[in-house]
């Protein structure tokens, strides 16, 4: 086996009977219930897909057709096949399996991959942790085989195949040899093929030439049988991304209480100020994950609107969350884990701080954060400039927390100033609304209009501003003049009239076709 694979270890769970496990936890199925079979639909026919021991007890087996089966045993259950369903409990399964180690991956539609090189020794070795998981998974009603070895392929192979328990680095040849050509997960046709010319163990093609197997029997075949005696490396990958900073805590007795969960939330995020430090790193999400000692989990997720890495400031984030909670943390019968970890990260440089120092940045992204953890990043949100001279178009709503550039406003700002143009309104209306304006003279500024059923007496205008639309779309519409002015009432608006009357056909003329007043905002 290659030196640089030989630390890896791989814990391999197999659930043979999971469909049938599933019926039986969601029907609470008694002792005394038949005999149960799971089928589905294989081509045109309705085969037996999974089973429970009474069945197996019964002669039946996985690939034999429904009919058949109902001939021999007619009394058995048979239940049609829920993908889905299983899916979920598999799911469900692997979620717990995080407390083992954050990376799992699913094997299959029966089985996890655990890597858990380097994880042991938190649980009194293999053999503690091994029991651990066997216990839990037991107590959820699930049959299950468990396998550590050193390589994916070979605790595949002895979960399923072999004998279940702990084999040493490097033993995978002597653990293989005995097994058949399946184990090494190729396809059933070429397992069938191996058997036809006699070769139906492993240990039957170790030592063959290689290059005659390649040719007749496919690449895949040796590749599989590499990657499980170690010789190849078979990275493991997670179904869910690793953090790139992570910190846990097991507790030797169960908490439940918030105060408890806030307080070793504040100490995992000490332990973590101290990774982010040495690598210049900032936190921009967090995550935080209790276990409940039945195996079910509670996670609360928390952003950043600037790197982070102050404990206090961290924790604070989390009070908001649980105070956003709309039920109970419900601790069940409490938390024997919790796990705090930076899914993103970004780089945090230190700044100096004066002694007459004015910044409100920090304050309000404090205020940002907290807010956005209490009512939801989705609704706290800013706006962004936009490169369009269209009003309406000329800003977007984003999330406050998300990292943009916000020197739009500034070149905008400096832009106006240049060209003289006034101000605009903080805020517009969601849509222009029509208007009712009579003016002076054509291109003037209207002199009275109606909005909203209410007549408005100007007694002072500014503009216009030309906006004219873009040349290569739609955007915009018509070309318009915008005029802020003010009533007898001392309100101030900014409306605009969309059309020029120089771009006026003879048939708009005729037709009465001319020029229309909008109401776009209001100052104040």
């Amino acid at each position: 086996m290659s030196v640089l694979f030989s630390r890896q270890r791989i814990l391999s769970l197999w659930l043979p009977r999971l469909s049938t496990d599933r019926l039986a936890r969601v029907c609470a199925r008694s002792p005394e219930a038949k005999p149960t079979v799971v089928y589905g639909k294989r081509g045109n026919l309705d085969l037996i897909v999974a089973l429970d021991m009474k069945a197996e007890r019964l002669g039946l087996h996985k690939g034999l057709a429904m009919a058949q089966a109902r001939a021999m045993h007619p009394a058995i259950v048979a239940v049609e096949e829920e993908p889905q369903a299983d899916a979920k409990l598999l799911d469900t399964l692997a979620d717990w399996c995080l407390r083992y180690t954050p990376l799992v991956a699913c094997d299959g539609r029966d089985g996890l991959l655990l890597d858990i090189t380097g994880c042991a020794h938190l649980y009194g070795g293999e053999a503690a942790l091994i029991a651990d998981l066997a216990e839990r998974v037991k107590h959820a009603g699930l049959a299950q085989r468990i396998a550590v070895t050193g390589t994916i392929g070979a605790a595949y192979a002895a979960a399923r195949y072999g004998k279940p328990g702990i084999h040493q680095n490097g033993d995978e040849r002597e653990l293989l040899a005995a097994m058949p050509m399946a184990a090494l997960r190729i396809e059933a046709s070429v397992s069938a093929a191996l058997a036809r010319v006699g070769l139906k163990h492993i240990d039957d093609i170790v030592d063959l030439p290689r290059a005659p197997l390649a040719a007749r029997f496919g690449a895949e075949l040796l590749r599989q049988l590499d990657r499980a005696l170690g010789d190849e490396e078979e990275p493991l990958t997670p179904r869910l991304p690793v953090a790139p900073y992570i910190a846990e805590q097991r507790f030797p007795e169960p908490i439940a209480r918030e105060d408890d969960v806030l307080a070793v939330t504040g100490q995992l995020a000490a332990r973590l100020e101290a990774m982010l430090e040495r690598r210049g790193d900032g936190a921009r999400k967090l995550e935080l994950i209790l276990f409940r000692t039945d195996g079910a989990l509670r996670r609360l997720s928390a952003g950043t609107s600037r790197p982070l890495r102050d404990p206090a400031e961290i924790r604070a984030l989390f009070v908001e969350r649980l105070a956003a909670l709309n039920d109970d943390l419900d601790p069940g019968f409490g938390f024997d884990m919790a796990r705090l970890s930076v899914t993103a990260a970004e780089v945090c440089t230190d700044e100096q701080i004066g002694l007459n120092d004015s910044d409100t940045g920090p304050a309000l992204a404090r205020l940002i954060d907290h807010l956005s953890a209490r009512l939801g990043g989705q609704r706290v949100r800013k706006l962004t400039a936009q490169d369009s001279h269209i009003p309406e178009l000329a800003a977007v709503s984003l999330p406050a927390q998300i990292k943009s550039e916000d020197n739009g406003w500034q070149a905008s700002r400096r832009s106006r100033n240049e060209q003289g143009i006034g101000p605009r309104p903080l805020r517009l209306l969601s849509k222009p609304e029509p208007i009712k304006a009579i003016a002076e003279v054509p291109d003037g500024p209207p002199q009275r209009f109606w909005w909203r059923n209410a007549l408005h007496e100007v007694v002072a205008a500014e503009g216009p501003e030309r906006i004219e639309r873009v040349w290569w779309t739609d955007e915009g519409g018509k070309a318009r003049d915008y005029f802020r002015v003010e009533d007898q009432s001392g309100l101030r608006f900014w409306l605009f009239r969309a059309g020029l009357y120089r771009d006026l056909s003879q048939q708009d003329w005729d037709a009465g076709r001319f020029p229309q007043w909008f109401m776009h905002g209001a100052f104040g």
